[in-house]
């Protein structure tokens, strides 16, 4: 009777009613007793993990106390339909929710590795300027279209990459900091390569030289879109499989020393929890940067400031915000192959994949947007791009080379206020 009164004294109360097992051995119910205990605390720790998530993403950076002004833009284009608030707010609104977007892809990098990590930072950076493009080029502004994804390239070789180098130089003002040059070759030809495909339809327009006037440089710009997203693919392809160990970062084998593992930061986010929230904060950029599109116009009269400013300038400012964070926190960190990933790889990726993807969208949607970015836009571009790919020859980057980045964009900034769009003067 003593181990059977014990027996009893162990198991719960429902478990013995429930069960016509009651004669197992005590070991059992114990078994089964811890599978209860997990299922009935599952659900909280899962709440609480929700709920940690929530406050890591949404409120614990500082940057976060600008998120209310998004929901009051839309406010405001009901309430008042004054452009100009409203192009205002959707610009601060976006802010947030683009340097959300870097962390968020930042801790998924954590779970990915470098050359991936740099891949993903450069898509979900551009996912602001992608879906911008979409509703401008859904609404026929195939010029916004055009300056904005110029002024995005523009924006990440001058002053992403500029104020990235300038921190880091400053951080480690000490000694030069090294980066992977063979990788920035390849960038640097694909970027010369994007100029050429931009290049030769405004040549043609310029020149009057067209076989078929209006008509030849369209069907050259969605030709050579066409062949720049097969380089694209063959990119990817190239850094991700056929020659991933041209992309190592300078000095990996020492990564996996016990000094420098100290200095890795763990991920304060799962990697579900990463993609969730990458797929949240993308569609909540979508929904704003429409209400940002239809208030451009609008806010370009309520300013007195050309459109042409507010796309090439202002815009990829904001839609940069992530590439900015990310490429000046690494730098910071000595990691200056995540910083061009991030940079450069951007500029890259909206060369070769976003530009002629929007060239076949607007193909498919029946808008006549094309490569002939006009000449001052595309002069502008080809000089940028031999400035960066001097700065880059040596493979070394220190804080004055950041600084005439800066300087540069700066003349850029200025030039495009002064600039007035030939197609809006027509």
């Amino acid at each position: 009777m003593g181990p059977n009164e014990k027996t009893d004294l162990e198991l719960p109360e429902d478990t013995i009613v429930g069960s016509p097992l009651a004669t197992r051995k005590t070991h059992t119910f114990d078994h089964i007793g811890s599978f209860a205990t997990v299922a009935q605390y599952t659900p909280g720790r899962t709440r609480n993990r929700i709920l940690m998530s929530i406050y890591i993403v949404l409120i614990k950076a500082k940057i976060n106390v600008l998120l209310p002004f998004g929901p009051l833009a839309i406010m405001l284009h009901y309430l008042t339909g004054k452009h100009g608030w409203v192009f205002f707010f959707s610009l601060i609104g976006i802010i947030p929710l683009a340097e959300r977007l870097g962390y968020a892809t930042e801790q998924l990098a954590s779970y990915t590795g470098p050359t991936v990590g740099g891949l993903l930072n450069a898509t979900f950076g551009n996912a602001t300027e992608m879906i911008i493009s979409i509703y401008a080029l859904n609404n026929g502004m195939i010029r916004v279209v055009q300056q904005s994804l110029l002024g995005s390239i523009l924006s990440n070789m001058l002053l992403v990459l500029g104020c990235a180098f300038f921190t880091g130089g400053i951080v480690h003002c000490n000694k030069d900091q090294v980066f992977n040059k063979a990788a920035a070759v390849v960038n640097s030809g694909l970027l010369l390569m994007a100029v050429m495909g931009l290049m030769f339809p405004a040549v043609l327009h310029f020149t009057h030289s067209e076989l078929h006037y209006g008509r030849s440089e369209l069907a050259l710009s969605r030709f050579s879109s066409c062949i720049m997203l097969v380089a694209y693919a063959g990119y990817l392809f190239f850094q991700l499989k056929s020659q991933h160990e041209l992309y190592k970062p300078i000095g990996e084998e020492e990564v996996a020393n016990e000094n420098d593992s100290d200095d890795e930061e763990a991920p304060e986010i799962t990697q579900w929890e990463a993609i969730s929230w990458l797929a949240v904060l993308t569609v909540w950029v979508s929904i704003l940067s429409g209400y940002l599109v239809d208030a451009i116009q609008g806010a370009s009269e309520s300013m007195n400031m050309p459109v042409a400013f507010i796309s090439v300038i202002l815009l990829p400012i904001v839609g940069n915000a992530a590439e900015h964070a990310s490429a000046i926190m690494f730098a910071m960190k000595d990691k200056l192959d995540i910083t061009l990933g991030v940079a450069i790889g951007s500029s890259t990726q909206i060369s070769m994949f976003v530009i002629p993807f929007c060239v076949v969208v607007g193909w498919i949607m029946g808008r006549q947007m094309d490569l002939n970015f006009q000449l001052f836009e595309t002069a502008t571009l080809f000089i940028t791009v031999l400035v960066v790919a001097f700065m880059l020859q040596e493979g070394t980057a220190n804080y004055f080379k950041g600084l005439m980045l800066i300087l540069c964009y700066l003349i850029v900034a200025a030039s495009f206020f002064v600039h007035i769009d030939p197609v809006a003067s027509d």
